[in-house]
């Protein structure tokens, strides 16, 4: 069973190498437009149905699809879009409704005109208030090492202010909190209990509303817990595709 890991908003699929290197035979897309081919998608719909296109192209049969926040929400799009075509669903760290604060979308805005202020200032900036620790104490309790962080800060870099701010937008837009009830494929919803971005109470909701859907909190973790904690996240990934 193929297992497809969709990243979040202006980042790429260098955020799941703990994941990808667990899992061998798993694979972790770019999205259009994220050091790829094509041009970002403007909803997350049209997202869904790029990610449908890149399935059906690769002949994956009935994919487990993970996503990450923006990536969460596409692979729920997709789960309401193409029901019939996928074997599973992991919700990490999303929700079912993904409003993004005003002030949030104006700095990536003048980060399009400014990139390194934006680099410097936002991006960074937004990365310790997840983390809420400095890098330092992240790499040594939190298991996200020095390299994988300077590479994911190089690619959201190289996507720029302006995918990403696209990205946001198709977050801001999204809200399929009335269409839970249709998801029918066996679903793993992840939170980390220290994410402030998408907290577990999204988490929670999303299982209380997806039929028999399997709700885990990796402790300590935050929106980027899959990269923090990967031993718990791996673990939680893996009795799930063994349960289907």
């Amino acid at each position: 069973m193929q297992l497809v890991f969709v990243h979040g908003s202006g980042a790429t699929g260098v955020v799941w190498k703990h994941q990808t290197d667990f899992f061998k035979d798993a694979h972790a897309v770019n999205l259009p437009g994220h050091l790829s081919e094509g041009e970002a998608c403007e909803s997350v719909e049209e997202y869904a149905a790029w990610l449908h296109d890149y399935v059906k192209a690769k002949e994956y049969v009935r994919p487990v699809l993970a996503g990450h926040s923006l990536g969460g929400a596409i692979v729920l799009q997709y789960a309401l879009d193409y029901p019939d075509d996928l074997g599973g669903l992991i919700l990490i760290g999303t929700g079912a409704k993904l409003r993004v604060a005003p002030h949030v979308l104006e700095a990536i805005e003048k980060g399009i005109e400014d990139p390194d202020s934006w680099l410097a200032e936002f991006v960074e900036s937004q990365l310790r208030a997840i983390h809420d620790v400095v890098f330092d104490v992240v790499e040594k309790e939190a298991g996200m090492d020095r390299r994988l962080r300077e590479q994911i800060l190089s690619d959201v870099a190289a996507v720029g202010a302006r995918v990403q701010l696209n990205d946001f937008l198709c977050c801001d837009r999204f809200n399929v909190m009335d269409r839970l009830h249709e998801v029918k494929t066996p679903t793993l919803v992840l939170s980390g209990r220290a994410d402030v971005l998408t907290p577990p109470r999204y988490g929670e909701y999303l299982a209380e509303h997806i039929e028999r859907a399997q709700f885990v909190v990796i402790e300590g973790g935050t929106h980027h817990f899959f990269a923090e904690k990967p031993e718990q996240t791996n673990r939680a990934i893996n009795h799930f595709i063994k349960s289907l």
